[in-house]
């Protein structure tokens, strides 16, 4: 999820583990190792020259459980030696620390697994990319309320009762609004199993997933052998059913499947995709796991790069979509907004 919600989650884990002993430095050092695993992001682009080997790198090992053991030992381990000396010594044990960094750096990985995206959790034994599609990358929903509890609990002496009570609140709110994201999660796939039948669709797979910041308003995918269909479906909508059908013909074949760099940006959108040429001879690659929006221009894809030969290899950059002269961003949400508030 976003950078903000793994802050508040590593910064509570962290509370839980050490907060009685050193109180709100303990929300510091959680926030820090909530950071660390997106830390592959800089990392990456530092390993690799190749924008899809520095793309793929991310939410791999350092998002798997073998990097959370070794980083917390490590890190729990230099933190604990810096920490325990003068008037702070004996205050804290090296387990302490340890428990401290594998909480706040586990739980990031886990948290992420709930989206979309996909998180490599079991490397390097295993690539599988575990995605539960249940929740946005970012949903305030579920980071507003944790992150006022945090900051409520702040104002109380560590070793106060009361203090315990608004982390137990924080986790509480956010766990309950995680299981509902569940069941609708649960939900949605019946309604757009149902839509697929009305429509009359053989379909081979489909996906389902939330529109950003919110798990109102869900997009649905389904493949068949020639084709994708797409549509939308919020919880306002006055008839359970996805509506605001699309087809997107597959368009696969533009770049073959024998190529490495393509193979492996298929792996990522879990095979989701499709391509497009641009005159000057690059493509246009469309990870279709996500909605299209309206730029007044047609559709585009949220999630695009613009795909092309760099020596032997195929390289990337992010495409921006053009939109309409006469569309601002407040257009775009606005008919982002409209379509939540249902139809």
């Amino acid at each position: 999820m976003d950078s903000l919600t793994q802050i508040v989650l590593g910064a509570a884990c962290a509370e839980a583990a050490l907060g009685k002993k050193i109180g709100n430095k303990a929300l510091m050092f959680g926030a820090i190792g909530g950071t660390i695993p997106d830390l592959d992001v800089f990392v990456g682009n530092w390993m690799y020259g190749n924008q899809i080997d520095a793309m793929l790198f991310h939410r791999g090992f350092m998002h798997s459980m073998t990097f959370a053991i070794l980083a917390a030992f490590l890190l729990g381990l230099l933190v604990y030696k810096l920490y325990d000396t003068g008037k702070r010594k004996d205050l804290t044990t090296q387990k302490d620390w340890t428990w401290l960094f594998f909480l706040s750096i586990f739980t990031h990985p886990i948290l992420d697994c709930f989206t979309g995206y996909g998180t490599q959790l079991f490397l390097p034994f295993s690539d599988y990319r575990v995605a539960f599609s249940n929740i946005s990358v970012a949903d305030p929903t579920y980071t507003v309320p944790f992150l006022l509890c945090l900051i409520v609990m702040m104002f109380f002496n560590r070793k106060n009762p009361t203090r315990r009570l608004w982390l137990k609140l924080g986790f509480g709110i956010s766990s309950i609004y995680m299981l509902f994201t569940i069941g609708n999660k649960f939900y949605i796939n019946s309604v757009f199993e149902k839509s697929l039948a009305e429509q009359g669709i053989t379909y081979q797979r489909y996906n389902t997933e939330p529109s950003i910041l919110n798990n109102v308003l869900w997009f649905g995918i389904a493949e068949t052998e020639t084709e994708y269909h797409v549509a939308f479906y919020s919880l306002f909508d006055t008839k359970n059913v996805f509506i605001d059908w699309e087809v997107i013909p597959k368009t696969h074949d533009l770049i073959p499947k024998s190529n490495p760099d393509l193979a492996s940006l298929a792996w990522f959108s879990n095979d989701y995709y499709n391509l497009s040429k641009n005159e000057d001879g690059t493509y246009i690659y469309s990870d279709l796991r996500y909605p299209s929006i309206d730029t007044g221009n047609g559709k585009s894809a949220v999630f695009s790069f613009k795909i092309y030969k760099d020596g032997d290899r195929l390289n990337m950059k992010p495409f921006q979509p053009e939109f309409d002269e006469n569309m601002t961003l407040g257009d775009v949400f606005g008919i982002f907004w409209e379509r939540i508030k249902g139809k």
